[in-house]
Protein backbone atom coordinates (compact mmCIF):
# COMPACT_ATOMS: atom_id res chain seq x y z
CA UNK A 1 0.00 0.00 0.00
CA UNK A 2 1.21 3.31 -0.70
CA UNK A 3 2.55 5.95 2.09
CA UNK A 4 -0.34 8.71 1.67
CA UNK A 5 -0.67 11.21 4.43
CA UNK A 6 -4.00 11.92 5.88
CA UNK A 7 -5.80 15.01 5.55
CA UNK A 8 -5.57 16.30 8.68
CA UNK A 9 -1.78 16.30 8.08
CA UNK A 10 -1.66 18.36 5.08
CA UNK A 11 -1.63 22.04 5.81
CA UNK A 12 -3.21 24.43 2.64
CA UNK A 13 -2.05 27.11 4.26
CA UNK A 14 0.49 27.50 1.58
CA UNK A 15 -1.91 27.08 -0.98
CA UNK A 16 -4.40 29.87 0.17
CA UNK A 17 -4.86 32.62 -2.22
CA UNK A 18 -4.25 36.16 -1.20
CA UNK A 19 -7.13 38.60 -1.39
CA UNK A 20 -7.05 42.09 -3.00
CA UNK A 21 -9.39 44.31 -1.23
CA UNK A 22 -9.07 48.58 -2.91
CA UNK A 23 -7.60 50.79 -0.22
CA UNK A 24 -11.00 52.83 1.01
CA UNK A 25 -10.88 56.31 -0.18
CA UNK A 26 -11.30 57.64 3.53
CA UNK A 27 -10.31 55.90 6.37
CA UNK A 28 -12.33 54.21 9.04
CA UNK A 29 -11.54 55.52 12.96
CA UNK A 30 -11.87 53.04 15.38
CA UNK A 31 -14.85 51.93 16.49
CA UNK A 32 -16.07 53.35 19.72
CA UNK A 33 -18.97 51.49 21.39
CA UNK A 34 -22.32 53.48 21.47
CA UNK A 35 -21.59 55.32 18.46
CA UNK A 36 -21.71 55.60 15.14
CA UNK A 37 -19.53 57.74 11.99
CA UNK A 38 -20.06 59.70 9.13
CA UNK A 39 -18.09 61.78 7.24
CA UNK A 40 -19.89 65.54 6.53
CA UNK A 41 -18.51 67.75 3.88
CA UNK A 42 -17.21 71.11 5.07
CA UNK A 43 -16.84 72.12 1.39
CA UNK A 44 -18.75 71.56 -1.90
CA UNK A 45 -16.20 71.96 -5.22
CA UNK A 46 -13.61 74.00 -3.01
CA UNK A 47 -16.36 76.53 -1.49
CA UNK A 48 -17.36 76.41 2.47
CA UNK A 49 -20.38 75.00 3.14
CA UNK A 50 -21.03 76.08 7.02
CA UNK A 51 -24.93 75.69 6.65
CA UNK A 52 -24.56 71.97 5.82
CA UNK A 53 -22.13 71.59 9.00
CA UNK A 54 -24.20 73.65 10.91
CA UNK A 55 -27.15 71.44 10.51
CA UNK A 56 -25.41 68.68 10.93
CA UNK A 57 -24.28 69.53 14.59
CA UNK A 58 -28.12 70.51 15.18
CA UNK A 59 -29.16 66.59 14.24
CA UNK A 60 -26.86 65.72 16.96
CA UNK A 61 -23.34 65.23 15.47
CA UNK A 62 -20.17 65.91 17.04
CA UNK A 63 -16.96 66.71 14.97
CA UNK A 64 -14.57 63.81 15.82
CA UNK A 65 -11.28 65.53 17.85
CA UNK A 66 -7.99 64.05 16.51
CA UNK A 67 -6.19 63.70 19.82
CA UNK A 68 -9.07 60.79 20.96
CA UNK A 69 -8.03 58.74 17.37
CA UNK A 70 -4.25 58.85 17.33
CA UNK A 71 -4.45 56.86 13.96
CA UNK A 72 -5.83 59.91 11.92
CA UNK A 73 -3.77 62.18 13.47
CA UNK A 74 -2.22 63.06 10.50
CA UNK A 75 -5.35 64.45 8.92
CA UNK A 76 -5.73 66.65 11.92
CA UNK A 77 -7.38 70.76 10.89
CA UNK A 78 -6.26 73.59 12.23
CA UNK A 79 -9.28 73.41 14.61
CA UNK A 80 -8.35 69.80 16.19
CA UNK A 81 -10.20 68.35 14.21
CA UNK A 82 -10.14 65.15 11.76
CA UNK A 83 -10.71 66.53 8.36
CA UNK A 84 -10.42 65.32 4.77
CA UNK A 85 -10.39 66.23 1.59
CA UNK A 86 -13.35 68.89 2.25
CA UNK A 87 -14.85 66.09 4.57
CA UNK A 88 -15.00 66.32 8.00
CA UNK A 89 -15.52 63.01 10.48
CA UNK A 90 -18.19 63.18 13.04
CA UNK A 91 -19.81 61.07 15.41
CA UNK A 92 -23.06 60.66 17.38
CA UNK A 93 -24.98 58.14 19.57
CA UNK A 94 -25.85 54.69 18.09
CA UNK A 95 -29.82 55.16 19.20
CA UNK A 96 -29.96 59.05 18.25
CA UNK A 97 -28.96 57.44 14.80
CA UNK A 98 -31.10 54.58 14.80
CA UNK A 99 -34.05 56.71 15.54
CA UNK A 100 -32.84 59.26 12.66
CA UNK A 101 -33.21 56.22 10.20
CA UNK A 102 -36.63 55.04 11.40
CA UNK A 103 -37.88 58.70 10.84
CA UNK A 104 -36.74 58.93 7.06
CA UNK A 105 -37.85 55.33 6.66
CA UNK A 106 -41.32 56.30 7.73
CA UNK A 107 -41.18 59.45 5.63
CA UNK A 108 -40.62 57.54 2.44
CA UNK A 109 -42.80 55.11 3.01
CA UNK A 110 -45.82 57.83 3.49
CA UNK A 111 -44.38 59.39 0.50
CA UNK A 112 -44.49 55.97 -1.55
CA UNK A 113 -48.09 55.93 -0.16
CA UNK A 114 -49.46 58.92 -1.24
CA UNK A 115 -47.70 58.62 -5.29
CA UNK A 116 -49.60 54.99 -5.23
CA UNK A 117 -52.71 56.89 -4.13
CA UNK A 118 -52.52 59.70 -6.23
CA UNK A 119 -52.06 57.07 -9.39
CA UNK A 120 -54.67 54.55 -8.22
CA UNK A 121 -57.70 57.79 -7.72
CA UNK A 122 -56.72 58.24 -11.76
CA UNK A 123 -57.14 54.52 -12.25
CA UNK A 124 -60.25 53.88 -15.10
CA UNK A 125 -62.21 50.25 -14.60
CA UNK A 126 -62.24 49.67 -18.34
CA UNK A 127 -58.19 50.35 -18.55
CA UNK A 128 -56.38 49.58 -14.85
CA UNK A 129 -53.13 50.90 -13.99
CA UNK A 130 -50.88 48.36 -12.65
CA UNK A 131 -48.73 49.36 -9.76
CA UNK A 132 -46.01 46.40 -9.08
CA UNK A 133 -42.95 47.48 -6.86
CA UNK A 134 -40.52 44.96 -8.40
CA UNK A 135 -37.63 45.18 -10.19
CA UNK A 136 -36.05 42.14 -12.16
CA UNK A 137 -32.95 41.78 -13.95
CA UNK A 138 -32.50 39.72 -17.31
CA UNK A 139 -29.29 38.61 -18.73
CA UNK A 140 -28.88 38.34 -22.46
CA UNK A 141 -28.80 35.06 -23.84
CA UNK A 142 -25.96 33.37 -25.61
CA UNK A 143 -26.50 32.69 -29.13
CA UNK A 144 -26.05 28.90 -30.51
Amino acid sequence: MANRETREQTSREKNTRVVYVPPSALPDPTPEPGYTYRWIATHVFGQADPSNVSKKIREGWEPVKSVDHPELHTMASATGNVEMGGLMLCKIPTEMAEARAVYYTQQAEGQMTAVDNNLMRQSDPRMPLFNERKSTTSFGKGSK
